[in-house]
């Protein structure tokens, strides 16, 4: 499908410089907040659907965190966009020097199925707030949230600025064929690697919102009761389909056998004695990551859970342990209700097992030692994390959230998405009433009247 005439007209919209007025960008996110109070009935109804997320969960990780970064956004957004006087170097004497912020254009934003409100429209809101127009596009495997999101940027924005493009692979292929100012994606690796080498086509600048095996720390110092609650909840919330979801746990063995114990009893306690008949425990997306998930599944090493259900494509909270760098639950990013558990007997063992794996995109540590926290924060790289917690680093507006390496480039949330959508453009302005004559040629001696300043 070609997709020329859509870029084209929100190109042509840019060029009226609407959207760089900050009145226009706030009136719009206005808009979008009071359209999501009106509809929350509805944007809980899509999860439900396609995640089987229920109410609270769904106004909790989607609803929740998106009408904070508008407001957040509305409130800040002047300030944000207005020109930034910056210091001048005494060899440019007398001159000026100021920062200003322009929206790069048409801004193209892919995102995935597992948070499929939050994950399209909290780059939107960036994307807005900067001054860009935007084309969407939804996941396929989100059906009835995709379709709701078309929904509700049609009612909510003119085409021109803001629309959506829904469909699967032809459809995300055309989009990529066409020139954007700026590509947004959220997604695996794999496909990032690919939206990365066609966006270089047109030498278009990404942010790239990738994931990983991110792993959780527990050391003998830890509060355990307080630990397992906290990375259960983590890893389990949206049945494990979560980029930042504590991937696998290494805990020191001596308190290896009471933290399993703890996340046990915390699993029971949130999800009941069967969780695949609790109508709060969410699904699958699909068939197809319903198997690869129960794929990964070693029923030798399984400690607690383990069954699974076709029909409704929910698979139990499960617990493995004895596992090692060759299974395969630990040759992938899970991105399922999987937590596996492996023992270290010194913090630099397990430092050098994660840092040997790629660059993950999140890290979590429970530790009451303060040197082993400044140990592992300065000792391995990856995106953002938690200490004593789990994945609630990304919702805040303050701490601008993405990837390093393998699990992404850029950052968002907060005035991290404003600047992640917006080109700084440096501007030095000299005075005219005075020409300092020793940098023009013939220098003659002027050297060292130049070494005075620089």
């Amino acid at each position: 499908m070609e997709y020329k005439g859509l870029v084209r007209r929100q190109k042509e919209f840019f060029k009226t410089g609407k959207t760089k007025k900050t009145g226009f960008r706030v009136f719009y996110l206005g808009r979008l907040l009071k359209w999501m109070d009106e509809n929350e009935s509805r944007i809980l109804d899509a999860l439900n659907k396609d995640l089987g997320k229920s109410g609270t969960e769904g106004y909790m990780t989607e609803i929740g965190m998106v009408k904070e970064e508008i407001r957040f956004a509305m409130k800040h957004l002047t300030l944000w966009a207005k020109p930034r006087r910056v210091r001048t170097p005494v060899s440019q004497f007398p001159s000026a020097s100021f920062i200003y912020r322009e929206p790069y254009g048409v801004v193209l934003i892919m995102a995935p199925w597992n948070y499929p409100f939050q994950l399209t429209v909290a780059p939107l809101i960036g994307a807005v707030s900067a001054g860009n127009c935007a084309v969407l596009k939804p996941s396929s495997y989100s059906v009835h949230t995709s379709a709701m999101i078309q929904e509700m940027i049609r009612e909510v924005f003119p085409s021109c600025y803001v629309t959506v493009v829904t469909g699967g692979r032809e459809e995300n292929e055309a989009l990529l064929n066409e020139k954007f100012d700026y590509i947004f994606f959220t997604g695996s690796p794999k496909v990032g690697k690919s939206v990365m080498e066609k966006a270089a086509r047109h030498l278009t600048p990404v942010s790239l919102e990738l994931g990983g095996k991110s792993p959780c720390i527990v050391d003998e110092t830890a509060d355990l009761r307080t630990a397992a609650k906290r990375i259960v909840w983590g890893k389990f919330l949206n049945a494990g389909q979560t980029c930042v979801a504590p991937d696998y746990v290494l805990v020191q063995h001596s308190v290896k056998k009471r933290l399993i114990h703890y996340i046990i009893r915390q699993i029971q306690k949130m999800y009941g004695q069967k969780p695949l008949e609790n109508e709060e425990y969410p699904a699958i997306i699909n068939q197809r990551h319903f198997k690869r998930i129960s794929g990964l599944i070693n029923e030798n090493k399984v400690i607690y859970g383990g069954k699974t259900d076709s029909t409704t494509l929910r698979i139990e909270p499960t617990v493995m342990d004895g596992i090692t760098w060759d299974d395969a639950v630990m040759k992938e990013e899970i991105f399922g209700p999987v937590l596996p558990i492996m023992s270290y007997y010194d913090l630099r063992e397990a430092a050098a097992a994660i840092e040997a794996q790629s660059s993950p995109l999140a890290l979590y540590l429970f530790t009451r030692d303060k040197k082993r926290e400044s140990y592992i924060l300065e000792k391995l790289s990856y995106g953002g994390g938690c200490i004593n917690d789990t994945v609630v680093h990304l919702a805040t507006p303050y701490l601008p959230f993405g990837g390093v390496g393998q699990s992404g480039m850029g950052k968002y949330h907060g005035k991290a998405s404003f600047d992640t959508f917006t080109h700084e453009k440096s501007i030095l302005k000299k005075s005219v009433l005075v020409d300092i004559p020793f940098r023009y040629p013939p220098f003659r001696d002027h050297l060292n009247l130049i070494k005075k300043f620089m």
